[in-house]
């Protein structure tokens, strides 16, 4: 296979970048991961008769299905109804080139492909820094919520949040012996985490609990008695510092208040107008159960439905602000068939790699269930898969983290032939 000194430092510098500019710079990810599936159409073309270039295609079948089943469907939903929306295949085509981007990182050494680590500790710091940047006058309040020109609230905070946590998963590649790589990363998650916070994503938070229970695992905070009361401790005096502040204490005000307006029968608040939105998509799908009404077609659906006396007309959005019911909408049972074998395609090998006993592998495969449990969790209650923004970094992280995994192991099977 031709993978030349050039070809693996561009690579390793365009894993740094994607993740490092992605709340920054408009656009500046989808750059670096169109770079990165240009060269691996390349090595793709250049290596298309070597014996085993397709072979991971296959080993990891749950990953490849995951990646190509929202466009397959779609193309298939629009040729059985009849009608022709290219731009529903805009953010979902970045999983399909995200197989030609993981065909080329598998084959590179893994110390390349620790860069990503580095760049979403890059990207922590950025947003952090932006946060400081951006302080509006008077300083932030309980109603002014961070964030950039190109996005809303929910998004940049939930993404923040993930390179903020990555930054300390992908520590586990790094040299625990060395403080400077802590110190970096920790500040890197001290900055994503500010960001968030200004954020007020409350839905984001959500993940929170998920995050520290994956890095107690994988650091191996609770196999001893000290460590779990240490860690408790520790993350108890946190989460109390936190719920002290203005900022959360305002947003859990604000849910309460939506909750005991819509026990009193006032629907117009932000909670309440979510739940109408939910049970409108569910109306929408008991009507077309098996393929919905068609994607890209809920807010025409929902505007007809406004009109006819059946929602209220301030419920009309193109998106249900949940990824589940909006597949459930759009795309019917099909679609939602296809939404859990992507939360379970882009899950399960880090699943079933995340006890092994080399710290890469280990680290890969508890970054990759960050990556999906997380995607999982912001998706109750915005629609992840849409924003080309998160699309494009989700795809090249679950793709650069297997690629990790499958890369190490390859590695280390070398090193056992050569010492036998």
């Amino acid at each position: 296979m031709i993978f030349t000194p050039t070809l693996v430092w561009l690579s390793a510098v365009l894993l740094f970048l994607a993740p490092a500019v992605n709340l920054v710079w408009r656009g500046g990810t989808g750059y670096c991961f169109f770079a990165l599936a240009a060269l691996g159409i390349g090595a793709l073309f250049v290596n298309r008769r070597t014996p085993g270039y397709f072979k991971a295609l296959q080993t990891y079948g749950w990953y490849t299905a995951a990646m190509l089943a929202f466009m397959v469907s779609i193309g298939l939903q629009q040729l059985v109804n009849g009608y022709w929306l290219p731009r529903q295949f805009d953010a979902l085509s970045r999983f399909m080139l995200a197989l030609v981007v993981f065909l080329l990182l598998r084959q590179l050494p893994s110390r390349a492909l620790r860069m990503i680590g580095w760049g979403c500790a890059a990207g922590g710091l950025a947003v952090g820094v932006w946060a400081l940047m951006d302080r509006p006058q008077g300083g932030w309040n309980g109603t002014s919520r961070l964030s950039n020109y190109y996005t809303n609230a929910i998004p940049f905070g939930d993404t923040a949040l993930l390179l903020a946590f990555l930054s300390l998963f992908t520590l586990g590649w790094d040299d625990l012996r060395d403080w400077r790589p802590f110190a970096i990363k920790i500040l890197a998650l001290l900055g994503g985490g500010y960001a968030s916070y200004l954020s007020g994503t409350r839905g984001g938070w959500l993940a929170l609990p998920v995050f520290l229970v994956l890095l107690g695992a994988q650091y191996r905070w609770f196999t001893q008695r000290k460590r779990l009361i240490t860690a408790l401790l520790a993350l108890s005096l946190c989460l109390a510092a936190l719920f002290s502040t203005g900022r959360i204490e305002q947003r859990v005000v604000d849910a309460s208040t939506d909750i005991a307006l819509l026990n009193q029968g006032d629907a117009y608040t932000s909670i309440g107008l979510r739940l109408q939105l939910w049970q409108a998509s569910w109306h929408l799908f008991t009507k077309h159960p098996v393929y919905g009404i068609g994607k890209g077609r809920l807010m025409q659906s929902l505007r007809d439905m406004a009109q006819n006396g059946e929602v209220k007309a301030e419920i009309v959005n193109e998106r249900a602000h949940s990824d589940f019911f909006s597949t459930l909408a759009e795309m019917g049972t099909v679609g939602v068939l296809c939404l859990f074998l992507f939360y379970f395609g882009i899950s399960v090998y880090f699943w079933r790699n995340r006890q092994a006993n080399d710290p890469a592998i280990r680290a890969a495969a508890y970054s990759g269930l960050a990556v999906s449990t997380s995607t999982i969790i912001f998706g109750l209650t915005i629609d992840v898969l849409v924003p080309i923004m998160v699309t494009v970094l989700l795809a090249l992280l679950s793709a650069t983290f297997l690629a990790m995994i499958d890369a190490r192991k390859r590695e280390i099977a070398q090193a056992e032939c050569g010492t036998a």
